[in-house]
């Protein structure tokens, strides 16, 4: 099965090699009418007008493509950022979140569930079910819940039920599993907005299209900024992907964009302690679809580790992984202590400081060569916020 473009997956929800629903019967109703049904209501007048107004006056966006002078005096060329660390809720989840929950109202769900790592896709969750009065379920990885406590905090003071995943690494694999036997045990009223570019057809899809509103901007802010609209480079964290899906969306069809996502090492690739997919995986099936996951040669699933709570997840969407294997990304890596270094780097720099996620984004730029004429954009896809607390035990160490 193949595709003709990196933005849309074949009839089958395919992205070359990947792609896919490997789902239990009892869900086939559910994804069978998402599968149907997304994009023609998503291409619906009211639909995007409601969107489109939402995005604005609720999110605040489009959010800034900030030029960061001192940055770029570091890497010895031009670095923008993208600011989608300013969207409401402090994080570009909030666009899918919006994008789905006005999906589920079309569809008549009255119930929404959730997983979530960093927690921020919780938030945008509980955000958008607060704001149209939608009962909302969230689970989260006890370990999660340990070290994003802010986050926590917040959804419950939105009204979402925090449900604690107890099992496994704790982490946002085995929220992912509760979440989805939620989905079976509820699929008439119940709808299940997926954080990331994972999943079953056709949540890798949708999800990327809500999100390419990031690339969207990008385009046109660049172009006022430098006279064109292509960056040389397009750079992303990259855990399920979401973030780097929307910034890298408008590009994939444009060779002359170095297209760059970055993993978590964790503690180093080689050590048993990761989350660098791409160098570890192997084609598998999680969650729904067929992708790279670290997993053993059995097909158990190798428990990830990741400082951040966001990357800290054993596979990688199909896109992302048809972009690995094709050639058309440049996948790196990036370990804890370079993610803390570069968030440090970041904050003292420009006054801005990152989510632990965005930072190995920023710490993989140390791995590579730029011209002085490059425009190198970066998915600042998060704000700090959340993760003080473990920024604050290595500011004390």
């Amino acid at each position: 099965m193949s595709t003709t473009t990196y933005t849309a997956p074949d009839q089958y929800g395919y992205y070359g090699d990947f792609g896919g629903a490997y789902i239990p019967e009892m869900l086939h109703r559910n994804v069978a009418e998402l599968q149907e049904k997304y994009i023609s209501i998503m291409q619906e007048a009211s639909f995007q007008n409601e969107m489109q107004a939402l995005l604005r006056d609720f999110v605040g966006r489009p959010t800034p493509l900030y030029y960061a002078k001192r940055l770029s005096k570091l890497h010895r060329t031009n670095v923008f950022l993208k600011r989608e660390d300013l969207c409401h809720t402090g994080a570009h989840k909030i666009n899918n979140t919006i994008g789905q929950i006005l999906l589920a109202e079309r569809l008549g769900k009255k119930r929404i569930i959730a997983e979530t790592g960093a927690g921020q896709h919780g938030v945008a969750t509980a955000t958008v079910c607060a704001l149209k009065g939608v009962e909302c379920i969230v689970y989260m990885g006890e370990k999660d819940i340990e070290r994003q406590a802010p986050n926590v905090a917040r959804m419950k003071m939105l009204g979402a039920k925090v449900v604690a995943a107890k099992s496994g690494s704790k982490t946002l694999k085995d929220a992912t599993n509760e979440a989805i036997r939620d989905w079976i045990n509820h699929p008439n009223d119940t709808h299940y907005i997926i954080g990331s570019v994972v999943g079953p057809h056709p949540y890798p899809d949708m999800v990327a299209k809500f999100q390419q509103v990031i690339s969207e901007e990008i385009k046109w802010q660049l172009k006022e900024k430098t006279g064109s609209e292509l960056p040389s480079h397009m750079i992303a964290c990259v855990g399920g992907g979401s973030n780097a899906a929307g910034a890298f969306y408008n590009f994939l069809d444009e060779p002359t964009v170095q297209i760059v996502a970055v993993e978590a090492a964790g503690e180093g690739v080689q050590t048993g302690r990761s989350a660098a997919t791409t160098q570890l995986g192997t084609t598998g099936i999680l969650h729904g679809s067929k992708s790279l996951l670290m997993q053993t040669k059995d097909g158990q699933v190798v428990e990830p580790h990741s400082i951040s709570a966001g990357l800290d997840y054993p596979g990688i969407g199909p896109l992302h992984a048809h972009l690995y294997k094709s050639g058309r990304g440049s996948f790196y890596s990036a370990t804890d202590q370079e993610a803390i270094d570069a968030a440090m780097e970041l904050s003292k720099l420009e006054g801005i400081i990152p989510a632990l996620e965005t930072a190995h984004a920023f710490a993989a730029m140390h791995q590579m060569k730029f011209n002085e004429s490059d425009q190198v954009v970066v998915c600042l896809s998060g704000r700090g916020d959340k993760d003080l607390s473990t920024y604050m035990k290595f500011l004390e160490q």
